[in-house]
């Protein structure tokens, strides 16, 4: 049994796909197909059921996975040893962060790492679905880490290290009929046309919970990808939007007002439990808390989160 079969196993079952494991591994689809039958021939049982329309897991390979991810990770580990020893870490890091971070340097931790760490190679990516999309591919295993916003508790098999909060706020253009209040309630704004982020992004998820909870609904007619273009789009007055006050301009076109019931942004960094971490991994999360920008002051209680 080699090591080649086992990371391709693995890639296989994380994806459900011959083709994505292929994909995120860098091989033919038809290479990664081939050795997983090497393996099952090895072995003398069927690891995947197969069909045209999917892929799944078989109980042998439910069964074998959890031995296999340990192997992998035990064979990283000694290989890490040597390297350390001889000159420090190496390896790779497949960073996934949002659109607009706020809160995190993400630049300046990726250079702090660079810096202290040459030999690593670091990979950073955005997902089109926001954090939703980000926390997915941690727990498929094509990100090691990501900097992402959660709203109350995270999905199962995805380790949540909260790093900062900001406080979220309406923001409106400075000639809008709301643009003298202090504080506004959501009911104040059914009528009002907002300009927001796609579901799955992380203070997408905190207004709409909001709105749910209170049985309301609201007319998002523009969606944006990050969250100084849904600033610029505020001020262009092509709807309302709901920010974190972090990445707000300083702007004489914008008024931003309180909510009544305060919106909270938690922004994070993500990590797969099912995996161990490595030892860049784990030196690039020691990094990480040095380079949060202020935050908000936390809400009294972690209740107070919308959820």
């Amino acid at each position: 049994m080699e090591l080649r079969q086992l990371e391709y196993f693995v890639a296989v079952a994380d994806e459900l796909s011959f083709t994505r494991a292929g994909q995120r591994l860098h091989v033919v689809q038809s290479g990664v197909s081939a050795t997983v039958k090497s393996l099952e021939r090895e072995l003398g049982v069927t690891l995947f059921d197969r069909s045209p329309q999917a892929v799944s897991l078989t109980d042998a390979g439910l069964a074998f996975l959890p031995h296999a991810r340990a192997t992998l990770d035990a064979a990283r580990e000694a290989a890490e040893i040597v390297s350390v020893s001889t000159g420090g870490l190496r390896g790779a890091l497949n960073v996934g962060t949002m659109t607009t971070s706020g809160l995190v340097d993400v630049p300046a931790v990726l250079g702090h790492f660079h810096h202290e760490h040459p030999n690593v190679a670091l990979h950073l990516r955005t997902v089109p679905s926001g954090s939703a999309g980000l926390a997915d591919a941690v727990l498929r295993g094509t990100l090691d880490v990501a900097f992402l916003s959660l709203t109350g508790r995270p999905p199962s098999g995805l380790r949540w290290r909260e790093l900062a909060t900001a406080r979220i706020v309406l923001v409106v253009p400075a000639d809008h009929r709301l643009a003298d209040r202090h504080a506004v309630a959501l009911d104040d704004l059914t009528d009002e046309v907002f300009v927001d982020f796609p579901v799955g992004y992380g203070n997408r998820t905190v207004v709409d919970q909001a709105f749910a909870a209170e049985r309301l609904e609201r007319h998002v007619v523009h969606e944006v990808a990050d969250l100084t273009t849904g600033a610029q789009c505020v001020a262009e007055r092509l709807g309302i939007a709901f920010l974190p006050t972090v990445v707000i301009p300083d702007d004489e076109r914008l008024r931003t007002i309180e909510v009544a019931a305060p919106l909270w942004w938690y922004v994070g960094v993500g990590t797969a439990t099912s995996r161990r971490p490595s030892a860049a991994l784990r030196a690039f999360l020691t990094l990480v808390a040095g380079h949060v920008q202020a935050p908000a002051p936390r809400p009294p209680r972690r209740a107070a989160r919308t959820r």
